[in-house]
């Protein structure tokens, strides 16, 4: 009887196991005339859960985004990496990843609504619970999604990740945060030194936010993405993997996200 009961139990968990599958999908979609790439991620074993947008590096919507996309899925969320230069713009040199971010940051309005199309696309998705979206953001992708916190984004929750800490909201005008926030940097991240943290630490701390910083000592700049010693290398950047900044960021990304969602 005994050996019939677990055979029983084993088979219901096979069969609802069996039934669970990543679906992963490229989507194009348009923004004021021109056409973006992103890559939506779920387990279509789930019924609607939170959606969280992810926001690239300088870099260009390439596949550490979509990795981590798939990462979020397997989580039991609906994740969609967002596309902020347009299909096709991938750099593989600094000089044009400088030049993709630039023109980016020289025209916020439109950075904005490439933002929100995408938030639109996932809070419309079929696997999204409906006004549950959270953003992630890794280097230049973690100064976006900081900036469309500051500017009122019903975000529930957003997490920078070696991104820049500046403000890019004139001069004087207070941050609009409606979710919790929460960041990520290394201490020996020379693109984001110790007085850029302490002036973001004040900034959200006078407009009332729900915040947290954590700043690994030894993390340089890109430290969550293994790739990131051998771009230093080749370039002569100073990036570079740090495998335990990588996991604790993780952990904490995920208990936030579980927090925000019981």
């Amino acid at each position: 009887m005994k050996r019939r009961l677990l055979g029983l139990l084993i088979g219901t968990l096979l069969s609802t196991t069996s039934h669970a599958k990543l679906v992963t999908e490229e989507i194009r979609y348009p923004v004021d005339g021109q056409e973006f790439t992103g890559y939506l991620a779920y387990d279509d074993s789930l019924g609607q859960r939170p959606g969280v947008l992810i926001v690239h590096e300088w870099w260009g919507h390439n596949d550490y985004a979509r990795e981590r996309a798939e990462q979020l899925a397997g989580e039991g969320y609906t994740a969609f990496a967002l596309d902020m230069y347009g299909s096709g713009k991938l750099a593989n040199h600094p000089k044009d990843a400088n030049a993709f971010m630039t023109e980016v940051f020289n025209n916020l309005p439109a950075a904005q609504q490439r933002f929100l199309a995408a938030f639109q696309l996932l809070n419309d998705h079929p696997a999204t619970r409906k006004d549950a979206i959270a953003a992630l953001g890794y280097c230049f992708g973690g100064a976006i999604v900081l900036h469309m916190a500051r500017i009122g984004t019903p975000l529930d929750a957003v997490i920078s990740y070696h991104g820049s800490l500046g403000s890019n909201l004139p001069a004087d005008t207070r941050p609009n945060i409606q979710g919790v926030i929460q960041v990520f940097t290394g201490g020996r991240d020379p693109m984001i030194p110790a007085e850029q943290v302490a002036g973001f630490s004040r900034e959200m701390f006078e407009a009332g936010a729900d915040y947290g910083i954590t700043v690994y000592r030894n993390a340089q700049h890109s430290f969550t993405n293994p790739r990131a010693d051998a771009v230093g290398r080749e370039f002569a950047m100073p990036l570079a993997y740090d495998a335990a900044a990588d996991a604790d960021s993780w952990r904490q990304t995920l208990a936030l996200l579980q927090r925000v969602w019981p």
